[in-house]
């Protein structure tokens, strides 16, 4: 399956000019027929302020960190690739912020003063949380969201920007990794993801991924027993001895512990079921970790994305598909 995945994201992300074409993704790169194709606008924040005493070069490049704008590319794809090609994110609006974002309690480091804390590794400032409230303000996402504008929007920051994973905003906002957004007057609720440029493009899938454990927890709260099909899709191994499924997004169906993607041991698993759904009869198969790449964070969650459902219908009052849920929070009642 990583094979699979790979392939794909290949044909996404394209090679060198000389490469050949590589084999179609063995999984289809469409969606299911009669499935709309999800496309959200995006807002991209990137708080990468140039640094005065390094030249001017942004803060980013002075510590030889990632690309915000290559991360937020590969990102997109990635979330194409697993999602079938049914999610399809279009960035709308991109915008190099240079300073850093504000604290809660008012504190905002200089480009100066994060480098030198950086560089000796301590003296950074506590509180660390932004001040999500000044900065819905300072960029009126609010009033774009009101105004259909945007729906979701990803900020990029260095490590200590003081960003949740992921957030959210509007009425009923509820738990998305962290507690939601306690004022804010946008009619409809919308999800603020939190990303940090040191970092690679697995940790932001890690970020989406427990988004959607959230909310896929919301979407089944009063779903008790075996009714609760998100509970069954995340069995793993250790949580439920021979009755793996897909596993969540630390643990894979063999892990032991958080982030023990790479454990080897040979474990039963259901989890082909779920290319299925809503038809989840079928016997388990023996699975091992190089099914979702043997350790790799990526290639792990990639596998996990791709299991989600994604299937015409609905089953005991919820859709089977999956995506929209996670993608537009207003569908979750």
């Amino acid at each position: 399956m990583f094979d699979r995945l790979r392939r794909g994201l290949e044909r996404l992300l394209g090679g060198e000019d000389d490469a050949p074409e590589p084999e179609p993704f063995a999984r289809p790169m469409r969606p299911v027929a009669g499935l709309p194709l999800l496309r959200p606008r995006v807002l991209v924040l990137v708080f990468d302020p140039p640094v005065a005493s390094e030249g001017g070069q942004r803060l980013s490049r002075v510590l030889g960190w990632h690309d915000p704008t290559a991360l937020a590319r590969q990102y997109a794809n990635d979330l194409e690739v697993c999602s079938g090609g049914l999610l399809q994110y279009e960035v709308v609006g991109r915008q190099v912020v240079d300073t850093l974002p504000v604290k809660v309690d008012g504190f905002q480091y200089s480009p100066e003063s994060f480098l030198a804390a950086w560089r000796r590794r301590s003296g950074f400032h506590d509180p660390d949380g932004s001040d999500y409230e000044r900065l819905i303000a300072a960029f009126d996402l609010d009033g774009r969201v009101a105004r259909g504008e945007i729906d979701e929007v990803w900020l990029f920051g260095p490590p200590y920007a003081g960003f949740w994973e992921s957030t959210m905003a509007g009425p009923g906002a509820f738990w998305c990794n962290s507690p939601p957004v306690a004022r804010s007057s946008s009619p409809r609720r919308y999800v603020i993801m939190g990303f940090n440029y040191e970092r690679d493009v697995g940790c932001m899938l890690e970020n989406f991924g427990h988004r959607t454990e959230s909310i896929m927890s919301k979407v089944y709260e009063r779903h008790a027993g075996e009714r609760n099909l998100w509970q069954r899709f995340c069995r793993y191994d250790k949580s439920h001895p021979g009755r793996a499924e897909c596993g969540n997004v630390h643990f894979a169906p063999s892990s032991q512990r958080d982030y023990d993607w790479g454990n080897p041991r040979p474990v039963p698993s259901r989890c082909d079921t779920w290319y299925r759904f809503p038809n989840l009869d079928g016997a388990p198969r023996t699975v091992v970790s190089a099914e979702w790449g043997g350790g790799d964070m990526r290639a792990h969650h990639l596998w996990w994305f791709d299991h989600l459902p994604r299937a015409l219908g609905a089953t005991d009052g919820v859709s089977n598909n999956w995506w929209p849920y996670v993608v537009s929070p207003d569908l979750v009642g």
